[in-house]
């Protein structure tokens, strides 16, 4: 891996290289090709992350409504209007230097047409890049039922996210699917706007902290089904029921305008394993100002947050993570 690699002119290594094409990502291009500094983006492939699973957005300041989708494109012709380079492919592997930097002044391998420290990060996509900088915004998966009526009906009534969708289920009936702090924190989310909310939980006992399950469990709307699992969601176009089979392997429809997945995020970290700090659940460990373990790499984004996950807050970070980019680089 990355044997052999020399450089002969500082202008083949790059200012800062962005994995990641969300949000996060995307602002932080945005802020760093205005600063002339020509980040090097990698969006993915299919770029985007989970905004372009999302279909209306009506909580991201500016649009009172606009697909997930045509967001993400608004940003990247923003960002490629002011330079930055955008390319729609996966890294598939990184090398961070421990040591943080490297002086070509004392390699004989390497010729500089200055004296400049160049930090040693190398990036592998479908060729090999080194650059000073790094901001890692991989963003984070929601976990899935992997049904294929799931699949069909995302963004058409099934959701992984109530802050973002419980808005367009007003007095209208969904589900929860879960039994974690997550599945009852959308579940009460819920209630605010639709008439009924089911949980529907596989055990007989909830995974979450007691004083949510107070409040779930004493919210009028809230109807806990437990000891059951989803076996279908029902509809063509659009989420119309679900069919669920309980322990005693007896079947029940209910009929449901909305469907929220509610069983975990998992950080888009993998890559970085053994490169950077990592919590107990895979997600990016922030030591202050974006910086990670490793000096030149920053972190934005959804890879680094388990509690938020909402578009702004991820573009929110990404600007932080740029700015920080600019003071590391002019230092």
């Amino acid at each position: 891996m990355f044997k052999n690699l020399t450089f002969e002119f500082e202008n083949m290594v790059e200012n800062v290289v962005i994995i990641g094409g969300g949000p996060a990502g995307l602002s932080a291009a945005i802020y760093l090709a205005r600063a002339g500094l020509k980040p090097l983006v990698f969006a993915g492939s299919p770029p985007g992350g989970q905004l372009t699973l999302t279909s209306e957005v009506e909580n991201y300041p500016g649009f009172e409504s606009i697909l997930g989708s045509e967001l993400i494109e608004k940003m990247r012709n923003q960002a490629k209007k002011f330079g930055a380079r955008i390319v729609d492919e996966n890294v598939i592997e990184v090398k961070f230097n421990k040591s943080e930097i490297r002086n070509p002044k004392s390699e004989k391998n390497l010729k500089f047409e200055n004296s400049k420290i160049v930090s040693n990060f190398e990036i592998r996509a479908s060729k090999l890049y080194s650059t000073k900088s790094i901001i890692i915004t991989t963003g984070a998966k929601a976990l899935w039922l992997n049904l294929p009526s799931e699949t069909r009906l995302r963004g058409k009534g099934v959701s992984a996210c109530a802050t973002c969708d419980g808005f367009f289920f007003r007095e209208k009936t969904v589900a929860v699917i879960g039994g974690g702090d997550t599945a009852l924190e959308e579940a009460l989310t819920l209630t605010k706007f639709a008439k009924k909310v089911y949980i529907i939980h596989r055990r007989d006992f909830f995974r979450a902290s007691k004083i949510m399950q107070e409040r779930v469990l004493k919210n009028k709307k809230i109807e806990v089904i437990w000891n059951s699992v989803v076996e279908e969601i029902i509809g063509e176009k659009k989420v119309e029921g679900i069919k669920i089979r309980n322990s005693k392997f007896e079947i029940r429809i209910l009929k449901l305008d909305g469907v929220f997945v509610a069983i975990g995020h998992k950080p888009d970290t993998d890559l970085f394993k053994g490169q950077v700090e990592l919590d107990e659940k895979g997600y990016v460990k922030i030591l202050e100002k974006r910086s990670t373990s490793v000096k030149g790499v920053f972190v934005a984004g959804d890879c680094a947050d388990p509690y938020y996950r909402q578009a702004v807050t991820a573009a929110g970070t990404g600007v932080e993570a740029a700015l920080e980019v600019e003071r590391y680089l002019e230092t």
